[in-house]
């Protein structure tokens, strides 16, 4: 029997883009990166476990701000290339600047509109010195 994590294929530096949804609404709430050890992490704790490239480690999402992302599903495309993280986000901020998502910004005029409300200002979810999660 094969081992799941190798039908994945990871590029050159071992990653693979993992984007999360929220599993009762399916809005996309970030993208990062994972390497193999994240992904086994985080299919064994049922949490999101992502790699940080800024910071070359494992990013457990939520080890600072609390906003954890549970697991509840996880699905592989069709080219093996991409994976979707079906979560639950604790305090529905999934992102650094303390919105839903990361993904608050809409093309407009030529332009970016910024359309989110951001629910928390960041410096009360970090502490200082710290640019995300």
């Amino acid at each position: 029997m094969s081992n799941w994590l190798d039908e994945i294929k990871w590029d050159s530096n071992g990653l693979v883009p993992a984007i999360a949804q929220d599993y009762k609404t399916g809005r996309v709430l970030m993208m990062a990166w994972m390497n193999r050890e994240a992904l086994q992490l985080t299919a064994t704790e049922g949490r999101a476990i992502y790699w940080s490239r800024s910071r070359n480690k494992l990013w457990r999402k939520g080890e600072e701000s609390g906003h954890v992302q549970k697991l509840h599903e996880l699905r592989l495309d069709c080219d093996a290339d991409v994976i979707i993280l079906m979560v639950e986000q604790l305090g529905g901020i999934a992102c650094h600047t303390g919105r839903e998502s990361c993904f608050y910004r809409v093309y407009d005029n030529h332009g970016w509109q910024t359309v989110d409300p951001v629910l928390k200002d960041p410096q009360a979810i970090y502490q200082a010195g710290h640019a995300h999660d």
